[in-house]
């Protein structure tokens, strides 16, 4: 079947399951100012800023209700520490490949990332 009559026929090659193009790498506002950011919220925490964020939740169990004073200096490590990786426009471009990547998969294949990593 030729392109065209894929066309004709209701099937787009370049968005085969209705969800967009996979190559597509505009964004729209909202995968700008909040999408890309989670990502990059989440990789921060866990991968780049671990021993502040253990410093951190440490200090909050262990003071418990007085933690607004007491993780003063725990708290603005952590937030420097993120900022930092906030502000780094590298590390801005690989969540945002990362994020195009996830969604190339989920518009080529229909299903979505929670779903793809219970199959394997």
């Amino acid at each position: 079947m030729s392109l065209a009559q894929q066309e004709t026929a209701g099937i787009n090659p370049r968005n085969p399951h209705g969800l967009g193009d996979p190559n597509d790498t505009t964004l729209r506002k909202v995968e700008v100012e909040v999408l890309i950011p989670k990502i990059m919220r989440d990789r921060a925490r866990s991968e780049l800023c671990p021993k502040e964020v253990a410093d951190f939740e440490e200090c909050c169990k262990a003071s418990s209700i007085f933690m607004v004073a007491t993780c003063r200096k725990q708290n603005s490590a952590l937030m420097d520490c993120l900022s930092h990786w906030y502000k780094n426009e590298a590390f801005k471009e690989e969540c945002k490949a990362i994020y195009l990547k996830e969604r190339a998969e989920y518009r080529s294949t229909g299903i979505p990332k929670k779903h793809r990593v219970e199959k394997i």
